[in-house]
């Protein structure tokens, strides 16, 4: 793979999580381009410099030493790509500690570097979260690859920061150069909400959510499906997003014990709330990681995923298989894996190759629901 070789480092990075024969690389002309323009400023050891979505830590690592550099995304995998390339870099894994989306920026802040993320909702959040946080003469610098650029974007920093300047696109990457200017203070419309007739629950969703504005259809198809009569089985919901598979299956199933993850923290944020709105204190751990990386061989008795198909801008089965290995080596012999996905996406030959049983417990149209037995 080729180094990211820019005036403030030169870095070998990787993606996560990692895989063999990695065809993507860790970085793309967009960082190249703002960290091109960051060094034609000459900023100085003391320059207050905010990275936000640094895919895996290439800005952040490249600019650690030569400013006062913080970070902040929505992304696990992101956050685990700084500390693993911050290392491989002979730097500290802990040299920047990361600020999850979920949590407040601190300022103020000379420049701030934007790599514009899929879900445009967390760029208009992220913004309003600079209110107050920008230092006098501070500069507020989007890229993206030309391809992945959509125009709200720069509406978006005309509306929240100030007037925008696009660049010429270089390597196919443009920037967007927002001037701040005095703007009266904007209230966020995150989290959004939405009311389910069954369960009967309402769903709160901060910003990053997928499908915040309502249930996905992939979703609606699996609820009235979820397993029954579980007892005191150990589940996990597996990138649960806003929490409702394991909200639903809860309800069901009052003695189960669950367990919620995702690699989004506002994800994470709106499952916690939601856990809590509609059971109260029973007991539960939702945490942000690297889907059930962390979770111990022979753990659960049950996982429930409506695995993704993309990671960022990059559309695959990479995340999905990589999910249904975890939940075969997370669960008990004799426990289940329960799934939603496109039928075109071929899930059941997959599932068959790494569990004893799979069978179809329900289709649509567009959907099937599959029960994979270890």
């Amino acid at each position: 793979m080729p180094l990211l070789d820019t005036p403030f480092a030169q870095l070998d990075l990787i993606r996560q999580p990692e895989q063999q024969n990695e065809p993507l690389q860790a970085f793309d002309a967009a960082d190249e381009y703002l960290l091109n323009h960051l060094a034609e400023q000459r900023p100085s050891a003391e320059t207050r410099v905010l990275v936000l979505n640094d895919s895996f830590g290439a800005l952040a690592a490249s600019l650690l030493g030569k400013v006062v550099v913080s970070s902040s995304g929505d992304s696990f995998l992101g956050f685990q790509g700084l500390e693993k390339n911050l290392l491989r870099n002979g730097q500290a894994f802990d040299a920047i500690r990361p600020i999850p989306a979920s949590e407040p920026l601190v300022g103020p802040f000379d420049r701030v570097l934007i790599r514009v993320p899929k879900t445009l909702a967390l760029l208009e959040e992220q913004l309003i979260r600079l209110q107050g946080q920008l230092a006098p003469d501070a500069q507020v610098i989007a890229a993206a690859m030309v391809k992945h650029l959509p125009r709200a974007a720069g509406d978006l920093l005309e509306r929240y920061i100030g007037p925008v300047q696009a660049s010429l696109a270089v390597k196919k990457a443009r920037l967007l150069i927002a001037t701040p200017q005095a703007k009266t203070p904007a209230v966020s419309p995150y989290p959004s909400r939405y009311r389910l007739d069954e369960p009967d629950i309402e769903l709160l969703n901060h910003a990053n959510v997928f499908c915040r504005e309502g249930l996905d259809i992939g979703t609606r198809a699996f609820l009235p499906h979820l397993p029954k009569n579980l007892g005191n089985a150990r589940v996990a919901d597996l990138g649960c997003g806003n929490g409702v598979l394991a909200i639903a299956s809860a309800l069901q199933n009052p003695d189960a014990h669950y367990t919620l993850v995702d690699e989004s923290f506002m994800a994470v944020q709106s499952a916690a709330e939601n856990w809590q709105a509609a059971i109260g204190d029973r007991e539960v751990i939702v945490r942000a990681g690297d889907g059930l990386a962390g979770q111990a061989p022979q753990s659960l008795d049950v996982v429930l995923c409506n695995p993704p198909f993309h990671q960022q801008q990059v559309v695959g089965d990479f995340l999905a298989w990589r999910m249904f290995q975890q939940a075969r080596e997370a669960l008990v012999v004799g426990g289940a894996l329960y799934i939603v996905g496109n039928r075109h996406l071929g899930y059941h030959s997959k599932l068959a190759r790494l569990f004893r049983g799979v069978e179809q417990v329900a289709a649509t149209p567009k959907f099937v629901i599959l029960k994979a037995r270890k």
